[in-house]
């Protein structure tokens, strides 16, 4: 019984469900706004990208995928190469102009072993793309080999017995034609210094360092 005048208290089953169906919508609001707040807002193509927006890059030179002929001058000769955007230059000469001289060792420009004479500098070619080449003057191993000019560091080389199982000596060659043309002598500590970008896993860096020493004693090329 009720006492008069108050009302009937509500039972324990139907305030329970009234609390249950009033806290799954309140956690049914926070769910709404919690991905509201970290959701990133619905973008359209049309949205993102305008049709009469497009990006400039007026420095930027692209490319399609597909080979393109390339004219490179190589050792005083032109070559007119297919070359695809990712092919470096190390490849073309080994692959397309057989001039295998130019080592693959490290590929990753750490051993100086794919070294070529870039407009007279030395460069790693497993880090300069083919097509970056055209306009340049490059000379490899072999077309130092072939120029008289560089006869007394050939023979430097051969005189000090500077060469082991003769893999890396190419680039080493080149590094040291680099140095041949800057026509300066150097003492034995600054040319292991500008030799240090090369590796020897044979460990004749000192018979090399020797002939290079001795062949920039010799004097500037003519």
């Amino acid at each position: 019984m009720t006492a008069p005048g108050r009302d009937p208290v509500p039972a324990p089953a139907a305030k329970s469900a009234q609390f249950s169906s009033t806290r799954r919508q309140f956690l049914r609001g926070l769910g709404l706004v919690g991905a509201a707040s970290v959701c990133p807002p619905l973008t359209t193509a049309a949205t993102a990208n305008p049709a009469n927006a497009k990006p400039s890059h007026p420095d930027l030179e692209e490319y399609g995928r597909d080979p393109q002929p390339v004219i490179l001058q190589i050792n005083g000769q032109t070559h007119t190469v297919s070359v695809a955007p990712r092919d470096t230059l190390l490849d073309v000469l080994r692959h397309q102009l057989n001039l295998t001289g130019t080592k693959s060792i490290c590929e990753h420009g750490a051993c100086g072993g794919c070294s070529v004479l870039w407009d007279g500098r030395a460069v790693p070619t497993c880090l300069c793309l083919a097509r970056e080449a055209a306009g340049h003057e490059i000379l490899t191993v072999e077309g130092i080999a072939d120029d008289p000019r560089f006869a007394p560091l050939i023979e430097a080389f051969c005189a000090h017995d500077a060469a082991q199982c003769g893999f890396c000596i190419p680039g080493f060659v080149v590094r040291a034609a680099e140095l041949f043309l800057q026509g300066e002598r150097m003492s034995t500590e600054e040319v292991q210094i500008a030799l240090s970008g090369n590796l020897c896993r044979c460990g004749t860096h000192a018979k090399i360092v020797t002939a290079v020493t001795a062949a920039l004693s010799a004097g500037a090329i003519a």
